[in-house]
């Protein structure tokens, strides 16, 4: 791909392009961890720094859609800044103890996800806790497993298991909240 040949040879044009081209995707990625605007677009510029820094490193020659191998590896950056961001903010991921009050919702809530639009279901993943929000989105958006997600963060995967629960229970009673569902068991 010229472009990226372009950008390894610090070529002005090139990286206009290629940002231009890959911002909005990045600001999304970001913006899944990230819940203020300005901060998520503070690290999608940061990660394109690293991006263009470490362009050379990038394997173009290797086998499949360049685009799409270029994206993949941009989204690993995207994501490795936005967490190194949270730690540099003190994130305090250590999980607390389940509180037996915590409240666990009957079947109704799968009808709550049928009313409510992609924008709602987003809206109501950014107002989790940055700890929640971050493990959620790392399981369930970035495929990672428990290992994984205690390993980049730094916790134990005890504490990845309990974030994510917590996570999925705080959302469960988002989505009822709004879809209107009383119903707790």
């Amino acid at each position: 791909m010229t472009l990226i040949n372009g950008c390894c040879n610090n070529d002005r044009n090139c990286q206009r392009m290629l940002y231009q081209w890959l911002f909005d995707y990045a600001l999304k990625i970001s913006y899944r961890y990230i819940h203020q605007q300005e901060e998520a677009e503070e690290m999608v510029h940061e990660a394109f720094i690293k991006l263009f820094k470490n362009i050379h490193r990038f394997e173009a020659n290797r086998d499949g859609d360049t685009e799409a191998l270029l994206k993949g590896w941009f989204k690993r950056i995207i994501v490795n800044t936005c967490i190194d961001q949270l730690r540099k903010v003190q994130l305090n991921i250590i999980s607390m103890d389940q509180h037996p009050e915590q409240d666990i919702y009957a079947d109704k809530q799968e009808s709550g996800l049928d009313k409510m639009a992609y924008d709602e279901i987003i809206e109501a993943i950014r107002q989790l806790t940055p700890v929640y929000r971050t493990v959620f989105n790392l399981f369930v958006i970035e495929g990672l497993s428990h290992d994984e997600i205690a390993k980049t963060l730094d916790i134990s995967v005890g504490a990845s298991k309990s974030n994510l629960s917590k996570a999925k229970s705080n959302l469960r009673k988002m989505i009822a909240e709004r879809s209107g569902i009383k119903n707790y068991v």
